[in-house]
């Protein structure tokens, strides 16, 4: 476990001869203070502390990816001025925990999820984020460096989008830098593990995020880990069927909990997944800046997805005031704009607010099943409009077939009556081709009026759901099935009536046949044959114009219906034109902010190092004054030594002058030794405060 607080013991060492006058507690010269854990604990930091001044490339990886880079998750002055008295009680009982991460996990459980809200010391992050999520030692640590010989087939995805990943911070800005390299090998190695998932965008924040604590190994199992189980991988499905449950969670938790935001939002369309799915796939990495995000990160670590509702939620109450005022393009720009720079000062008034909202497990439970049965529901829909479609195909391939069947009787019966050569078989047949055409009909109504009923089932079953997205698909395909149906409709009266002038006319021929088996012919039946085809042809010719006029209208309803769509989506094509505008000058906006904060940062670093060097002067010169007044007394003593040593007789004259001669010259040497550890560094000297040449000299003396 020594091992594992090797981070934290680097800063230890850094600052410990900053603090030798200012923190009795943790200086040498009082060990009776300290227990035997804080003793044992200050020791293994030490040793940890001698380890990495001795290995060049740990010192090179601690200050070259970690410090140079800017990672620090917490602000500058905090780090590199003097420790509180708080602060160091803090560190020393991160360091216990730690140490004893196995205990401490099963019988104080709450009271490390009441210091984890609190925060999580940065230096302590890295080996508390990962004794938190159970990845200090896993086996897949160690097929790492295989996984990145092998080639994944999402690298261009992933070398396109690595420069998007915290385009403004130091560790990941440059090309080809370090950062994003091992950003690189992280997600490359991930999309090999998990070829269902491969690589989602929003993942490299959360993988940037992890490298900015530790090496690229334990980012690496850590990922894994919170992929498996945090519910990660299911909200990075391709299918993102995990963050539409969120997404549909949270939309109930509005409506409970702010009613009046929630019908604001609906009458505006300002659907949640339009402001909220970055929270969830990013766990606010991307809307808040960094200090702040961590420390809901810290949670989330310990808690999971629960912080995100509550974080959420606590926003949408503390900007309900705003929110109600605006429309969805101010909303939108209230999300981006406003809202990531409220807590600048500290995200502690956050995390409280969101402990106050109330969050129900059981509910969020119930919600899930709600959410599955609605699913399956949309799912059986979808297959019984995909069914409805192809019973309308074949119910229109089978008119056709009707039509085509018609036309090619009327045609026989206008041959057979111009031949004049007429016979029973031929009649026995046609009559017999007659019913089968009024069954074909029969049929065709039959199955028309079972794909009426199931139309109006569907249309009823729509109406009970809610989803307004499901509402307008399905009113699309209603409509889309109506116009089927029209067509069907226009169809079989055009069958129908063909069918009924075959019947008349089929009468009109019995009746003036019946005589002419049994008699012989007349010598007009030419005439009358000649005239008949004639009115037959009229009508189909009028029966043709009609159907020419109805499949014109068609033609024209297909035609309008046609340049709606293009209307609609070429709006469309706009809206996401100008919601992509708004991104991109939101993003430009929030990297001028985030240069102006990390401006901010480097103003606030020059003066907390200028402080530091105050600090480090008025130490030497409490230590040089401290030196002066012993270097002083010590002569004091040294004379008075004289002066007894020449009244008690114990020195002859020339004796005296050789003792006085080498006492003057011993405080020559003192005074120079004086001179000299005033311009010694402070990070020289002894730890509790004196030079050690000068205790050698007073200890000759």
């Amino acid at each position: 476990m020594a091992s594992q607080v090797a981070s934290p013991s680097a800063s230890l060492h850094t600052t410990s001869s900053s603090t030798t006058l200012s923190t009795p507690a943790l200086s040498p010269s009082s060990p009776s203070q300290l227990s035997p854990d804080d003793l044992e604990l200050l020791a293994k930091l030490e040793e940890q502390n001698r380890l990495l001044e001795t290995d060049s490339k740990s010192l090179k990886s601690v200050n070259g990816s970690r410090r140079n880079s800017g990672s620090s998750l917490v602000s500058s002055s905090s780090a590199s001025s003097n420790l509180s008295h708080l602060e160091e009680d803090s560190w020393i009982l991160w360091g216990r925990i730690v140490n004893e991460w196995e205990d401490v996990r099963k019988k104080k459980e709450k009271q490390v999820k009441e210091l984890v809200r609190k925060g999580i010391p940065h230096h302590f992050r890295a080996i508390v984020w990962q004794l938190l999520c159970s990845a200090q030692s896993m086996p897949i640590k160690d097929q790492y460096s295989e996984l990145l010989k092998m080639t994944s087939p999402c690298e261009k995805l992933i070398r396109r989008d690595i420069a998007r990943t915290y385009p403004e911070h130091n560790f990941f800005k440059e090309k080809d830098s370090l950062g994003q390299e091992v950003l690189f090998n992280v997600m490359k190695a991930y999309s090999l593990v998990d070829r269902e998932v491969g690589y989602c965008q929003g993942s490299a924040f959360i993988v940037g995020l992890l490298l900015m604590q530790m090496p690229e190994e334990e980012a690496f199992c850590v990922f894994v880990k919170l992929m498996q189980d945090y519910r990660l991988r299911e909200l990075f499905k391709p299918s993102m069927a995990e963050l539409g449950l969120c997404m549909y969670q949270f939309e109930c938790m509005i409506q409970e909990h702010l009613p009046e935001l929630f019908i604001h939002f609906q009458s505006q369309s300002f659907h949640t997944s339009m402001y909220a799915s970055s929270w969830f796939l990013t766990i606010f990495l991307t809307t808040f800046p960094l200090p702040i995000a961590t420390r809901i990160f810290d949670i989330f670590m310990s808690e999971g997805l629960e912080i995100v509702f509550r974080v959420g939620l606590a926003l949408l109450q503390m900007n309900q005031a705003e929110l109600m005022q605006l429309d969805m393009e101010g909303m939108l720009q209230h999300f981006q704009k406003v809202i990531p720079h409220q807590f600048d000062g500290g995200p502690d008034k956050l995390i409280q607010a969101a402990y106050q909202v109330k969050y129900n497990s059981k509910k969020m439970k119930k919600l899930e099943k709600e959410y599955t049965t609605i699913k399956t529901k949309e799912m059986e829909e979808q297959v019984e409009i995909k069914r409805l479609r192809t019973e309308n195909r074949l119910l229109k391939q089978r008119i056709e077939t009707l039509e085509k069947e018609s036309a090619s009787l009327a045609d026989r019966l206008i041959q057979h009556k111009c031949s004049s050569n007429y016979n029973e078989d031929f009649v026995l047949q046609l009559e017999k081709e007659l019913v089968q055409a009024r069954l074909n009909e029969a049929e065709s109504q039959c199955a028309l009026k079972e794909m009426q009923d199931k139309v109006l089932d569907l249309e009823k079953r729509n109406n009970s759901f809610p989803d307004e997205n499901n509402i307008a698909r399905l009113q699309e395909e209603l409509i889309a099935v109506k116009l089927r149906e029209a067509e069907a409709i226009m169809g079989l009266k055009e069958l129908r009536q063909q069918v009924r002038d075959l019947e008349e006319h089929w009468q009109r021929h019995l009746a003036r046949t019946t005589g002419r088996w049994k008699d012989p012919p007349k010598k007009n039946a030419v005439n009358e044959l000649q005239d008949e085809l004639m009115t037959i042809r009229l009508r189909e010719a009028e029966t043709q114009a009609e159907i020419r006029e109805i499949k014109q209208r068609m033609m024209e309803m297909e035609t309008q219906n046609q340049i709606n769509s293009n209307h609609l989506r070429r709006a469309e094509q706009e809206v996401i034109s100008l919601r992509e505008k708004v991104q991109y000058l939101s993003v430009q906006n929030k990297g001028l902010l985030t240069q102006l904060s990390e401006a901010k940062r480097k103003q606030a670093e020059i003066e907390c190092k200028n402080k530091e060097e105050v600090m480090a002067v008025r130490l030497r010169e409490a230590d040089s004054i401290a030196a002066v007044a012993e270097l002083q007394q010590h002569i004091a003593e040294l004379e008075i030594q004289k002066e007894e040593g020449k009244l008690q007789g114990q020195l002859n004259k020339s004796d005296s002058n050789q003792y006085i001669r080498e006492l003057k010259d011993q405080i020559a040497e003192l005074n120079h030794e004086q001179s000299t550890s005033a311009q010694v560094p402070k990070g020289q000297r002894g730890f509790s405060g004196n030079p050690p040449l000068m205790e050698s000299t007073l200890s000759t003396i």
